[in-house]
């Protein structure tokens, strides 16, 4: 058996990590991050991974909670479509002012002048707001 030379040591185990071909992957033993065990133990977890379960609750509150804001809003607009009536004075998405003559399922008439008796049909959805009548004064 032939005797090794004591100085060739280090050079033989850190070839043992080596590929054996060029273009072979590397061996586990050099792809071990530094100060692991090369003998299966389990590496330190991802601090991604722990950022990712404390983030993705909160990602997940804040999707419930605009879905349940949307609903809200959503009824808020069908109660405010549904309580238009005649003679209220209502405001359209076009900013336009009327009060209401006629409405069908799907329509609004409003009349925009009080003078020249202008009157316009609007969607029902078009309607915004409806504005509180002001009292009128003594005249």
């Amino acid at each position: 058996m032939p005797a090794t030379d004591p100085s060739s040591t280090p050079i033989l185990i850190a070839l043992q990590g080596m590929p054996a071909e060029p273009g072979a992957a590397p061996s586990a033993a050099t792809t071990a991050a530094p100060g692991a065990a090369a003998n299966g133990a389990a590496a330190p977890p991802d601090p991604g991974f722990n950022m990712l379960l404390f983030i993705l609750p909160i990602l997940v509150l804040m999707v419930v909670f605009s879905a349940m804001a949307q609903r809200k809003e959503k009824k808020r607009r069908e109660a405010l479509l549904s309580s238009v009536k005649k003679h209220d004075r209502v405001v359209t998405t076009g900013g336009i002012i009327g009060s209401v003559v006629e409405t069908s399922a799907d329509t609004v008439v409003l009349r925009v002048d009080e003078n020249s008796n202008v009157r316009m049909t609007f969607s029902r959805s078009a309607v915004q707001q409806i504005l509180k009548e002001a009292p009128q004064a003594p005249e």
